[in-house]
């Protein structure tokens, strides 16, 4: 199996602000085009953004470049901060966003969703559910609101990932009290998020 460290990103792999200045048009366009496939609705207000080496190089570009960080410590702050977020071949990773446009609606539904982050799940094939492990890196949700932003991980098993090659069904949902939804991973987007497997 491939090794995690061939996919961190190092200093090495950024580039300076001043190049990044000239550069930040080019790579914006490419790293959009890339994400368009790696995002999966789950109903009206529920998305999960699935991240891998190059979405999560253009937010450690895009950080350094609004924090002005140049120095050595700064840099390795959000190395230490993003390369967690990278997939290591038997996993999937992404951000799971509540996302209501009305900020009363999306305070009162944050309140009824409460432990919703840790009932998001995958199917593969005839295999039980895999249900996402949330938040390891710091808690995001108290006793009376969940937070709209959650960092989840699913980790698929060596047979349950050589059938999601070979083309089982692969459905991803969310199965709380007061939203559930679910969805087929097909085209494009299958295809992108096969490339997370080794």
């Amino acid at each position: 199996m491939e090794s995690n460290m061939t996919q961190t990103i190092t200093r090495n792999d950024l580039m300076s602000l001043e190049q990044y200045a000239e550069k930040r048009d080019a790579f914006r366009q490419q790293v959009l085009a890339h994400k368009k496939h790696r995002q999966v609705a789950l109903g009206p207000n529920a998305t999960l953004y699935f991240e891998d080496r190059l979405t999560l190089l253009y937010q450690i570009q895009e950080m350094l470049r609004i924090e002005k960080v140049f120095e050595a410590d700064g840099i390795n702050e959000e190395l230490e901060a993003y390369n967690p977020l990278i997939p290591d071949g038997r996993n999937f990773k992404a951000t799971f966003m509540i996302e209501y446009t009305d900020s009363l609606i999306r305070a009162a539904q944050l309140e009824k969703m409460v432990g919703i982050e840790d009932l998001v799940w995958m199917q593969i094939g005839t295999h039980d559910k895999i249900w996402s492990i949330a938040d390891e890196d710091l808690e995001r949700s108290t006793e009376s609101k969940t937070s709209a932003v959650h960092f989840l991980r699913f980790e698929i098993c060596e047979e349950t990932a050589q059938e999601l090659m070979t083309g089982a069904d692969w459905v991803i949902g969310v199965q709380h009290a007061v939203y559930s939804y679910e969805m087929a991973v097909t085209g494009d987007t299958r295809i992108s998020l096969l490339n997370d497997l080794d």
